[in-house]
């Protein structure tokens, strides 16, 4: 982990100070971007609040200050301790851990964050919480599928 602090990196360090689940402050976490700032969970889409894993907590591995850029590799860690809506309905908590390797790209611009892109590693979170993927049904469709030219 980096040892000095850039004015960059403290803005970043702020906002997960701000959505730690022992803090959770949800105005001062929005305060800290642009007005037309944005937060992008890539790789899910979707939207995870507190419910999940009230306790949550990101663990950050390492920071890379790149200019106006904080790369961090971090873990988000909790406990499934909350419902979990799905397409299908809803997963019922059942208090597994929660240990979930995730890339964030921050890109500020004069003092505030004006973008956010989070990459959780949603293959392994969905495991966690005990969504096993299908491949039988995904076999099955291809069957009848034509074949790519």
């Amino acid at each position: 982990m980096t040892t000095e602090t850039t004015d960059v990196e403290a803005i970043v360090r702020q906002a997960y100070h701000a959505a730690e689940g022992s803090v959770l402050d949800v105005q001062g976490f929005v305060d800290l971007f642009a007005e037309d700032g944005v937060f992008n969970n890539i790789v899910g889409r979707e939207v995870y609040r507190g419910e999940l894993a009230p306790d949550v907590h990101r663990e950050l591995h390492r920071f890379h200050v790149m200019g106006d850029v904080v790369a961090v590799e971090l873990s988000i860690r909790g406990t499934f301790a909350g419902s979990f809506p799905t397409p299908a309905g809803v997963i019922e908590p059942t208090g597994a851990k929660l240990d979930i390797p995730t890339a964030d790209f921050w890109y500020i611009k004069d003092g505030k964050i004006k973008e956010f892109n989070c990459y959780v590693g949603i293959s392994i979170m969905m495991a966690q919480l005990g969504v096993q993927f299908d491949f039988a049904s995904a076999v099955a469709a291809s069957a009848g599928a034509p074949a790519a030219a």
